[in-house]
């Protein structure tokens, strides 16, 4: 008999629904039956719930009922709550154990890119990049001239890129907003995925660039062009400077080839976006597993958004390697009640109208799942955003939920191949990084083949286990590393998606 219902954990009050479910449904295994109907992906509860009773899923509390809840009922916004608050024991520490890294000379291997000083590169691009919003049209202008076939005589580069954002200006030239900025970009014209960088200006705007040059340590030179509009006689004149610079970077960036090298050198980034009733169930543990094998190899991955591993920090925090490290993520997670509070928001309000109608209810179950993509390794470190990651292990990058944000500082860490789990159907990618997205049910992965890299489907419906899907990943990243074009790379994504973080006033 085809399965109706999914119990993760033989504590746990509710069942997951692994397709709609009408009233008068029986619940397999129980004497329960369904009140209304459960959508697929949706919570039914098993048992009677109290009101002011939490409720488990994972083993651990979601929310606390707002009313009692019988068993049979759907169990959703309607009757689910956070609650004012519960204890959380984070156990710094309590968890964390040696790591069996397989031997250097057994480790998976793929295609890269080295470059002169080491660092390694999984794309061969060459960036344009802007200080402010005033210089985003140039830089558009300046990529455009290197698309169609302006690049058939050089074969290795993957593309030149206009990275724009809208910020830059109408802010402090110091500060918290200014560094998080600057270090942003610092990030990206380091990026090994990047062969060479020109960025473009206005003149006048408070993110100066050579202010951006001093700060950050860059050095000018045949990679690293800098140009401003005012200076330069106009956005014509800018335009043909810059189209001449790239041209000079052309043949030593066309000059790479790809050799074989270990999975060390590979930082994956970890997103999930339109997320719903199963990314906790499929994809993000089966992404947690092959992070688990990446780390065993000596990679690195990093797991970030910090609004959305609220309630959940306890699992990290306990798999950290020290109490140091620990307290570092929870002084993060203070920053952003404090932060949420002077804005006028809650953790709470993080569950977007797609995550509830794909059967998330509260910050607390969205959070478990998200964090199952960190897989079971120790945490090693803590980093605020955009700053360097560094491994081998788990790293977390404080950055908000917003996708596209969250992986622009991630990018700008180093990350140099990315997996993304959705169940609503997010459509992403973020140049200069590949960018693999994972669907966590079957009817989503069969509706958008054309942007899902890969089905968590199965999963759900008992015809494979976390481990074999987690394998699948894993394999692809390496494939994907060693230069197999993603989806959305198929569909140019990635330029769009470049937003740093925007924080504190407008001025």
């Amino acid at each position: 008999m085809e399965s109706l219902t999914i119990r993760l954990h033989p504590a746990d009050n509710v069942l997951v629904a692994v397709r709609d479910l009408a009233e008068g449904t029986g619940l397999p295994g129980s004497a329960v039956v369904c009140r209304n109907t459960i959508p697929a992906g949706h919570k039914v509860a098993v048992l009677d719930v109290a009101a002011g009773a939490p409720v488990r899923k994972y083993n651990q509390v979601i929310g606390f009922a707002t009313r009692p809840i019988a068993a049979g009922e759907h169990v959703h916004v309607h009757n689910l709550g956070i609650g004012e608050s519960f204890d959380r024991d984070y156990a710094f520490a309590a968890e964390a154990r040696t790591t069996e890294f397989v031997p250097a000379s057994e480790r998976a291997t793929f295609q890269g890119i080295v470059r002169p000083d080491g660092r390694v590169a999984t794309r061969n691009y060459i960036g344009v990049l802007t200080s402010v919003n005033c210089s985003a049209t140039a830089a558009r202008l300046v990529a455009d001239q290197f698309r169609g076939n302006a690049l058939a005589a050089w074969p290795n580069i993957d593309g030149v890129v206009a990275l724009t954002h809208g910020y830059g200006c109408g802010m402090v030239t110091e500060g918290e907003a200014m560094d998080t900025l600057r270090r942003t970009m610092a990030g990206y014209a380091r990026h090994p995925n990047f062969a060479g960088v020109v960025i473009i200006g206005l003149g006048c705007e408070m993110n100066q660039i050579d202010r951006l040059v001093e700060v950050e340590g860059l050095v000018p030179g045949e990679t690293l062009r800098t140009l401003n509009i005012q200076s330069s006689g106009g956005t014509n004149a800018t335009v043909r400077d810059a189209v001449r610079a790239i041209e000079a970077m052309l043949p030593r960036a066309n000059a790479v080839s790809r050799t074989t090298l270990p999975a060390s050198h590979l930082v994956l980034a970890l997103q999930c976006g339109g997320s719903d009733g199963y990314s906790g169930i499929t994809a993000n543990p089966a992404l947690g597993y092959a992070v688990d094998l990446l780390v065993r190899n000596g990679g690195t991955a990093v797991l970030s958004e910090s609004p959305e591993i609220y309630g959940a920090e306890p699992l990290l925090t306990r798999r950290a390697v020290s109490r140091e490290v620990g307290e570092k993520l929870i002084e993060r997670v203070r920053w952003w009640e404090n932060y949420t509070l002077q804005t006028g928001g809650e953790m709470n309000n993080n569950p977007s109208p797609g995550n509830k109608a794909g059967g998330l209810t509260t910050i607390l179950e969205k959070s478990l799942g998200a964090v199952a993509k960190g897989g079971t390794t120790n945490l090693v470190d803590v980093v605020r955003y955009a700053e360097r990651i560094t491994g081998p292990g788990l790293v977390f990058m404080d950055t908000p939920g917003y996708d596209p944000v969250s992986a622009t500082g991630q990018i700008a860490g180093g990350a140099n191949i990315l997996c993304f789990t959705t169940g609503r159907g997010s459509v992403f990618g973020a140049k200069p990084t590949p960018s693999l997205k994972l669907a966590t049910n079957t009817p989503l992965y069969q509706r958008m083949l054309g942007d899902m890299d890969l089905n968590c489907g199965p999963i759900a419906t008992a015809d494979a286990t976390v481990a074999e899907v987690g394998a699948a990943i894993f394999a692809l990243i390496l494939q994907t590393a060693s230069g197999q074009p993603s989806k959305s790379e198929e569909l140019d994504f990635g330029s769009e998606e470049f937003t740093p973080w925007q924080i504190g006033a407008v001025m």
